[in-house]
């Protein structure tokens, strides 16, 4: 086993692909060089599509719906209470993520959280109409770039803080600053969430296209009045996309040289994850709706110890394990209702736990893109894939449509083994083995439905609904 950790930092970044970081042209210097000195998982997998499915793993070590019918954080010990129990300070900051927020659980265990949800004024207009911060922005790029100039300063960080990634980075040093024993940091960006706007340095770092205003702000519009995209608009928008991820790859490297000022980098592990993918039209459509394919399943994620070295693992994984792997870092016991099993032995070149396969949900409504999209169990038809480190399995509960997938031959998943069209006949063997355990995991969450007596859970306040709305959500 490594070497206890004094501190852990968690970084998660709101629908990061897993192909979004490394290779050729790398528009993530800072965190490919922690994934290279790190352990890096390549078959890591998100628990659901879309944050409220995927985060109940991620700081609960259990999966959406487990006590029943609505979403957040299960009842069970979060990771924060967890450490917070054991002694050490905790601090989380979600950069305006309507769905990890108090309302749903995810402020437990934390000595200082902020959400930046609010609905004064201003701010509240702004979140409920994210196109105009955008168009703020790229509209006054080029007056900001020639004053930002004068001043004799950079242009690095956005000008309407679309994404809450000033105010994020701002909370997440001054907690690093004033910490003097452990800590547990959590920061969630959510820059690489649609709208997709970089500030204009970090745009110009990966394209050497000249991006006209006319053009960044037509793929916006495009895509939010549903017009088709055609290769232009799609360019357009990956190139904004890799653009947000240089912008939180220059972010988290600004809270490494906080850790550095402070003395306290070779005390302090460093986590990082994305909580579920993004599709660019690989199975019809943008963004992140009710689907279970890989662009939105497979998630970079990796462990920065100190003293590893690089590692990759090709053993599958699912965001359960993160909970537990912080406390193994940190000497830390994990709490006995978590399901996921630490992976820290990894960075001493163990195997990662055999826990195959990784079971993911998605609820989905009338329609793919149905408006509000599903946020309860009940609100349409529950899809449920399992995955090893070979095959994506994926079922519809309702229709019984079920759909098998080689991603060894396939990675992009457009062969089906169970189309009636496919000459091809998957082994009986796979098929049986996964469609069990979506048929485990379907009767579990219908049982804990049944039990379920809470009703309608808790209404939505006033800010995260708007905050919902900004995302898409409503």
């Amino acid at each position: 086993m490594p070497r206890d950790v004094s501190n852990v930092v968690l970084v998660t970044v709101d629908s990061l692909r897993a192909d979004a970081l490394g290779g050729t042209d790398s528009a993530s210097p800072v965190l490919d060089g922690l994934a290279e000195t790190g352990v890096t998982f390549e078959n890591a997998f998100a628990h659901g599509n879309w944050t409220p499915f995927s985060f109940p793993s991620v700081h609960g070590s259990r999966p959406v719906f487990d006590e029943g019918g609505d979403i957040g954080v299960a009842s069970s010990p979060t990771l924060a209470e967890q450490l917070s129990d054991a002694g050490l300070a905790t601090g989380g900051f979600n950069a305006a993520n309507g769905f990890l927020t108090d309302h749903w659980g995810y402020d437990r265990g934390f000595d200082e959280f902020e959400p930046f949800v609010d609905s004064k004024g201003y701010s509240k207009y702004l979140a409920a109409h994210p196109t105009v911060q955008a168009w703020v922005q790229l509209a006054t790029s080029p007056f900001r770039r020639a004053a930002t100039a004068l001043r004799g300063g950079s242009d690095a960080r956005p000008f309407a803080d679309v994404s809450r990634m000033g105010d994020l980075e701002r909370h997440a040093t001054q907690f690093l600053e004033r910490q003097e024993d452990g800590f547990f940091l959590w920061v969630h960006y959510m820059d690489t969430h649609t709208p997709y706007v970089p500030a204009p340095r970090h745009l110009r770092e990966v394209s050497e296209t000249h991006f006209g205003v006319a053009r960044m702000l037509g793929a916006h519009v495009r895509t939010g009045l549903g017009w088709d995209v055609d290769d232009r608009t799609l360019a357009t928008l990956r190139t904004l996309y890799d653009g947000t991820v240089r912008q939180v790859d220059a972010s988290v490297g600004r809270l490494l040289d906080t850790l550095e000022a402070e003395g306290v980098a070779d005390e302090t592990a460093v986590v990082v994850a994305g909580d579920h993918g993004e599709e660019f039209l690989e199975h019809g459509h943008l963004a992140h709706y009710p689907k279970l394919y890989q662009e939105l399943i497979e998630v970079p994620f990796f462990v920065h110890h100190p003293d590893s070295d690089g590692r990759k693992v090709h053993d599958p994984v699912g965001l359960d394990v993160l909970a537990p792997t912080v406390c193994d870092l940190l000497g830390v016991d994990p709490a006995e209702a978590w399901e996921g099993v630490s992976v820290a032995p990894t960075l001493d070149g163990e195997d990662a736990p055999d826990r195959e396969p990784i079971v993911s949900v998605a609820v989905r409504g009338e329609s793919v893109t149905s408006q509000p999209i599903p946020r309860r169990l009940d609100d349409g038809e529950l899809l449920v894939s399992a995955r090893d480190a070979r095959w994506t399995y994926i079922e519809h509960t309702d229709s019984d449509h079920r759909e098998l997938y080689d991603r060894r031959e396939d990675p992009e998943e457009r062969r089906d083994y169970c189309a009636e069209s496919t000459d091809e006949t998957a082994p009986p063997p796979v098929l049986d083995r996964l469609s069990a355990a979506v048929a485990d995991h379907v009767d579990r969450l219908e049982t804990a439905a049944a039990a379920d007596t809470g009703g309608d859970g808790p209404t939505e306040s006033d800010e995260i609904t708007a905050r919902l709305k900004a995302l898409g959500y409503k």
